[in-house]
């Protein structure tokens, strides 16, 4: 009897959003494995976070689809992609900074209707290493503990895919170090999606990474593969 083939947890057909004469998502094929740590380079303007935006809901295409785990999610808001396992941290900080610490995480765990709030949020908050801070107020962490607090506020969703968009900007070289340990620890639990211009850190965390550029896809493979990638290098890496 032929073993069964796990789906792909997402995989996008010809996806594709303009803006006017912008061409932010153009067409793309795009396929993440379950349990893998994905990177998703390319030079400013390539349509990284535009593609993210349409994967968690915050956009919708124009054309193309998106399924999760098989299932066809092109239409679905936001909200019931992250009750689906979808999780989206963001580029620039999004923490509530009035809110205490544990708050901060409570919410999101609220939002995506899970009633084990306390246990979840002070896992979460475990985790990423601020147990101990939890009554704190958000605004006075430190940066690098603010981009941790909005990592929790995505671990503690449970999420399937986690979409982790410019996670190091702003942090200390010991922080990454920290901050690289932790995504590693997440598989196979979660797959991780990876937008960062650090290349130091995509080629170290990532088992396959994909370039974009003007919005289409210009390379996928492992990180040798990509670095080897003579079109990478005239478009992206430097040769």
């Amino acid at each position: 009897m032929a073993a069964l083939i796990e789906p792909p947890l997402i995989q996008t057909e010809r996806l594709t959003l303009h803006f006017g004469g912008l061409k932010a998502v153009d067409g793309v094929d795009f396929t993440l494995r379950p349990g893998e740590i994905h990177g998703l380079i390319g030079p400013n303007g390539a349509g990284k976070t535009t593609f993210v935006s349409l994967l968690s809901g915050r956009r919708m295409a124009q054309s193309g689809t998106i399924r999760l785990a098989g299932e066809d999610i092109t239409r679905l808001p936001a909200h019931q992609r992250v009750r689906k396992g979808i999780a989206y941290t963001f580029q620039i900080t999004s923490i509530f900074p009035r809110l205490t610490v544990f708050d901060n995480v409570a919410l999101a765990v609220q939002l995506q209707g899970a009633r084990d709030l306390t246990t979840r949020t002070r896992t979460a908050l475990a985790r990423v290493g601020l147990q101990g801070l939890e009554e704190q107020e958000a605004q006075t962490l430190s940066y690098g503990h603010q981009r941790l607090l909005e990592l929790a506020m995505g671990l503690a969703l449970n999420p399937r895919l986690l979409i982790l968009d410019e996670p190091t900007q702003g942090l200390a070289a010991s922080e990454i170090e920290g901050f690289k340990d932790l995504v590693r620890g997440l598989i196979p639990d979660t797959t991780v999606l990876l937008i960062e211009h650090n290349m130091e850190v995509v080629m170290d965390l990532a088992t396959r990474i994909t370039v974009l550029t003007f919005g289409r896809v210009l390379a996928t493979g492992t990180p040798a593969e990509v670095r080897a990638n003579p079109a990478v290098q005239e478009a992206y890496l430097g040769a």
